[in-house]
């Protein structure tokens, strides 16, 4: 197992590790960590400060650890706003989310296709190639279209035969379907080119005209989703402490500051 050591700064002196020897032992820094937190990043910007400031006695050594105090938590602070980004964004991607919905209601779509965390996570070579994905399963369903339209004995089986598998497989799962979870105006599929042709272009139509318009529009619902995620009390309740530790920070910074004046200017005399 690698022992791991807090390096001090170069210009940091003996005098200078020695005092912060006895600053990691201080009443602040002792509680300042979290059990779950890298104590070895924190003492090393404790390190830093003190290298930095060169505190002279308890008061000063009580401020540097003030101020480190006040920058872990900053950085803590930090970590919370990216947690509340990260809850928020889970909630925008919960299932049955409207969110692709709303993204898109300026384009009136239909009903929503895509899961909106695939919308997220896609990279614009997926999208280019999901895009050409659609072209080539329509242009099969266009191809068994004609076929039904051109009727004949064997249309349907034809017709079946140029789908894309998957399409195949959409049609062969609707058949199998329970008439009763079927639209109050929707007529259940027949296994017959009539059936065959009427699912084609009532549901596979809509689909593929949904499909393309939220994969054209994937920064609109991406930027959808991340307007959605932004939850603004939580951040103003982080922004108020925020405030709190920088006007906090002022404060000891200004004591320290006037305290080294004071010690310089009575060693100067």
């Amino acid at each position: 197992m690698i022992e791991t050591k807090t390096i001090l700064p170069a210009e940091a002196g003996g005098t200078e590790i020695t005092r912060f020897n006895a600053l990691q032992h201080g009443i602040l820094s002792r509680y300042t960590v979290l059990p779950w937190e890298n104590s070895d990043e924190y003492y090393a910007l404790l390190g830093a400060l003190v290298a930095e400031h060169t505190p002279r006695g308890p008061t000063e050594e009580h401020l540097v650890e003030e101020l480190a105090g006040i920058f872990w938590r900053k950085r803590r602070l930090r970590l919370a706003e990216l947690a509340a980004h990260h809850r928020g964004l889970g909630d925008t991607t919960a299932p049955f989310c409207n969110t692709v919905e709303a993204a898109l209601v300026h384009l009136g779509t239909g009903k929503q296709i895509e899961g909106i965390f695939d919308a997220i996570r896609a990279t614009p070579e997926e999208t280019t190639e999901q895009q050409a994905d659609v072209d080539e399963d329509a242009a099969m369903t266009q191809k068994a279209l004609k076929i039904l339209r051109q009727s004949g004995a064997d249309a349907y089986a034809k017709a079946l035969m140029a789908l894309r598998d998957d399409t195949r497989e959409w049609w062969e799962e609707a058949l199998a379907d329970d008439p009763e979870d079927l639209d109050e105006d929707e007529k259940p599929p027949t296994p017959n080119a009539e059936g065959l042709q009427r699912f084609l272009e009532n549901k596979l139509g809509p689909w593929y005209a949904q499909r393309r318009k939220e994969l054209e529009n994937r920064p609109l619902i991406r930027a959808q989703a991340f307007g959605e995620a932004l939850d603004i009390r939580k951040l103003e309740r982080l922004g108020r402490y925020e405030v709190h530790l920088d006007r906090k920070l002022e404060r000891i910074l200004t004591m320290l500051l006037r305290l080294k004046d004071l010690r310089q200017g009575t060693i100067a005399s």
